[in-house]
């Protein structure tokens, strides 16, 4: 599936990415509030295609099994995100497997609501593993967050209540930001303070 080409030639889809707790949440939540640009988000796309009786969920069940059930919900039989995304970090193979099931859906999905905001002139798709998942070709430009690694693992630690080794190793999971920034075309700056990549915001969208 692919994004029409007059829909590519009128319309710009910032693609904004940054590593795991680099500020991709903040920055997008400044855009929501000050600016009137729809934003589609990965990973919302990434829970709706494994929620109950979906494609995704079924065959997500089919290959890790019950295993991966939240207990706490499980009359709804609900897929535990945390401990998928723990299987998942131990074991390359599953890892890949999910992401080849995964990111196309997303993709799909993503291109068909760029279609459904045809007529806004400028849209919003934060998607956090966009080279990763090669995502590039359904964005006109790609803006990406720059942030120190020892914030970030200071951030995802205190966030994900995990310890600095499990931290330091979901960071080095990714591409680094040297290899990414190599393909992007703005750098918005969260190293210290935050009026840096408000200002560069302020003047592009």
């Amino acid at each position: 599936m692919d994004i029409p080409q007059k829909s590519k030639n009128n319309q710009r889809r910032v693609g904004l990415t940054g590593g795991i707790a680099s500020g991709k949440t903040t920055i997008t939540n400044y855009i929501r509030k000050h600016k009137n640009i729809p934003i589609l988000d990965a990973d919302n796309f990434s829970r709706e295609l494994i929620k109950p009786n979906t494609y995704g969920y079924k065959k997500i069940l089919d290959y890790f099994g019950n295993k991966i059930i939240d207990n706490k919900n499980s009359s709804e039989r609900i897929i535990n995100r945390k401990l998928l995304r723990n299987i998942i970090f131990k074991d390359s193979e599953s890892k890949e497997w999910v992401e080849n099931l995964l990111h196309p859906l997303i993709k799909e999905k993503m291109i068909e609501k760029c279609s459904q905001y045809k007529n806004n002139q400028t849209i919003v798709l934060v998607i956090p593993l966009l080279f990763e998942a090669k995502f590039e070709d359904i964005c006109t430009e790609i803006w990406l967050v720059k942030c120190p690694k020892e914030l970030q693992k200071k951030r995802l630690i205190t966030r994900d209540k995990i310890s600095e080794k499990e931290a330091h190793d979901s960071i080095n999971l990714q591409l680094s930001f040297e290899e990414k920034r190599k393909y992007a075309d703005i750098i918005l700056d969260n190293t210290d303070d935050q009026n840096k990549w408000i200002k560069t915001i302020r003047e592009l969208l």
